[in-house]
Parts: C-alpha cells; structure tokens; sequence
C-alpha cells in the first residue's frame, strides 16, 4: 500500500488484490497529472466538478477515491478495478455507495458534465467507451484524458477527435499527458463498431474454421494470438463429464474447443474483464449445440470456484497488468486452480518461454512437465496430488 497526496487531502491506496510482494502502486504520473489539473495546479482555475462526473477506465480506483466527494460514476471493463476501488474508498473513510461502478457492459449515464478518461492499453477499446458515452455528452462537457506519452498516440487524438469533437494534447509531465476535447454536438453519434468476428484457421482442433466473436478491448481481439493457436494443437484428449475451466478466458476459444472435443464435458468460463467475458459466451453459444452446459464469470480467477470440484483448467496467462511486466496475476491463477482442483486433477498452461511458469508451478504443485514446445511457446502440465 502506498499514499498517494493531493491537495485534496492523502489516500492509502493499493491493487487488487493486495500483495504485499507487489510493489506496483495504484496509481500513476497521469493520474496525479489529472488531479493536479482538477484541482487547478496547472493552470490556476480548478475545473468545474457540479452535476454528473464520468471516470472511465480508471485503472485501480485512485481517481474515483479522490473524487468520492463528487459522487462519481465509474465505468470499467476490469472486475479487479471495480473490487480495487471498493477496498480503496473503505481504506479511506469513503461510502461504498459513494461511487456508482458501472462495467462497460452496463448502460452508461444518460448525461455527463465531467468525462474523464484514463486511456487504455486497447485503442479498440477506447473507442468502443467513447462510441458508448458520446451520446451522453453534450456542448457544455468538459471532456479530459490522461495517460502516459507511451500510451497516446496519433490514432488516440483521432479517436476522440472522430468521436466527440476538436481535440488537443498538453505538455508532458513526468512522461504522462493530459488530453484535451471539445464536445461537437454537430458530429453524429454513430454506434460503436464493436464486437468483431472472425474465422478460425483451420489445423487448429474441434475449433478449425470456427468464427468467433470478439468485443472490444479482449487480448488479440482481431485474430488469433500465436500462443492460442500452439495451445489449440495441444490440448488435453479426454473423455467422461469433466468440469473443465477455462481460466483467462478472452474470447473463450479455449474453452469452446474443450467443449466440442469432449460434449459430456461442462464449462466454466472465467476473466476479470466483463467484454472477454461477453465474448466468451458469445463463442461458446454460437459454436455448440442448444442445451450445451456451461457457466460464464466474471472474477478474480479462481476465487468463487469451490475447493476439489474441478478436474482440468485450462489457461494461457497474461504476464502484463496494464503496461506493467508481472507475473503476479499468473501466481494468482496457478494458486487459485490448484485449490479448485480435484486429487487427480490437472492444469494445463501455455506461456513463452522466457516466462519461466514451469518454476512457479513445480513450486505450487510440486510437479510440472513439459508437453508441448517450439522455440518460442510452451505447454505445461500440473497435477494436483
């Protein structure tokens, strides 16, 4: 936990969940870059904060906690977001209801007066967010985003230029900037682009030539990832009414070929983000017949999974959080799956190389044999003894 001071008073704040092993804090340079202009640091005339205050895509909570006064609607695709927030406004002496979190699958407010946006490592995402809640904004908004330098690039300006009106970038500061955008009610409030489909390569399992659907801001949302289709070559051949979870889900393609594979089977799909979740869902019930069994959730990995009730998960992990290289999420998940899994039970993982997974799990479970390789992925197999 780390204390973050504005003028506003000081906030201890930290991620979800909290590691002490992790020595990531909960917030930025852009969000303090954002607050300080709020407050009128920057250019000496605080912003005006009255009627319906927007924070999208705040990444840990830190932005709706310091504006917890101003009863903020918070928008995210991230559950670990949402539940980060909530432990930081108790943290801090702040209401629980003092926030209203929306995920970016909820209906956004019906008008904004204040849209702050911290930008998100998916550009596809940020459009789709702001193709959501242009309709909600009007020519008296004051529209502000925030972000590192490494995270706003031309295609960012377009986007809010193309979506809500005339945009500008500020001076950087500690390698973050804040982004400046007129609302234009003269542009046409189109709907969002999103999801996509796509077709499935062939050679590739029971999922060969299957489309997919994918909402914004998903990993790999316009094709499939090399290290998906290395894990779709391998995967586990079984038989019998399995409880199978496929863990980081994303599009679910996983998980849907372990359906197709194995029809007595039943699946738990699992993400932390609402759209992979979406999307998931979406896969599964487009590609397997009606009735198939499964369950969709939206969580922090296995932790609403009961103990011993589950016999195979399946899972390629994400190794970054926002910008940031760790492997904590993945240390997370392998904990998480060998407390759901059943004695006998497996967990298959694909990863690269590099990432040394094979370590963590001989750790966690003991043991960890290699089933699969190339020279850039692997696929691991633990089982719980």
């Amino acid at each position: 936990m780390n204390r973050l001071t504005t003028s506003q008073g000081e906030f201890d704040l930290a991620r979800f969940p909290d590691d002490p092993r992790d020595q990531l804090r909960a917030w930025d340079a852009a969000d303090e870059y954002l607050l300080r202009h709020l407050e009128g640091a920057e250019e000496g005339e605080p912003v005006r904060t009255a009627g319906t205050v927007a924070v999208v895509g705040d990444r840990w909570g830190a932005l709706s906690t310091v504006l917890a006064a101003h009863s903020p609607v918070q928008i995210t695709d991230s559950y670990l977001a949402r539940r980060a927030t909530l432990a930081n406004l108790a943290r801090n002496g702040a209401a629980p209801g003092s926030v209203d979190m929306r995920s970016v699958r909820d209906v956004p407010p019906g008008r904004v007066d204040l849209l702050l946006v911290r930008v998100p490592k998916s550009l596809s995402l940020l459009e789709d967010q702001l193709h959501r809640i242009a309709p909600a904004v009007h020519a008296g908004t004051v529209v502000i985003g925030t972000g590192m330098v490494k995270e706003i690039h031309t295609s960012t300006l377009d986007l809010f230029e193309r979506i809500i009106g005339p945009t500008r970038t500020s001076l950087a500061v500690k390698k973050a900037r804040l982004i400046f955008c007129t609302p234009d009610p003269a542009l046409p409030r189109t709907p969002s682009p999103w999801p996509h489909r796509y077709r499935l390569p062939d050679g590739i399992g029971a999922v060969s030539g299957r489309t997919v659907t994918n909402h914004a801001g998903i990993f790999c949302a316009e094709r499939l990832d090399i290290g998906t289709r290395f894990f779709l070559k391998h995967l586990p051949d079984r038989t019998g009414p399995d409880r199978v979870v496929d863990l980081g889900c994303g599009n679910g393609v996983v998980g849907t070929a372990a359906a197709l594979a194995n029809p007595e089977a039943g699946v738990t799909f699992i993400d932390e983000s609402y759209q992979a979740v979406a999307s998931a869902e979406a896969t599964f019930r487009d590609n397997t017949p009606p009735g198939a069994e499964a369950a969709f959730l939206v969580g922090d990995a296995m932790a609403d999974v009961p103990p011993a009730s589950v016999d195979l998960v399946l899972s390629n992990p994400p190794f970054h959080s926002h910008q940031a290289v760790t492997d904590s999420t993945a240390r997370n998940m392998f904990h998480g799956a060998r407390a759901a899994l059943r004695q006998g039970g497996e967990l298959w993982v694909v990863g690269n190389r590099h990432l040394g997974y094979h370590t963590q799990l001989r750790r966690i479970f003991g043991n960890c044999v290699t089933v699969a390789g190339d020279p850039k992925f692997v696929v691991l197999r633990a089982v719980r003894r």
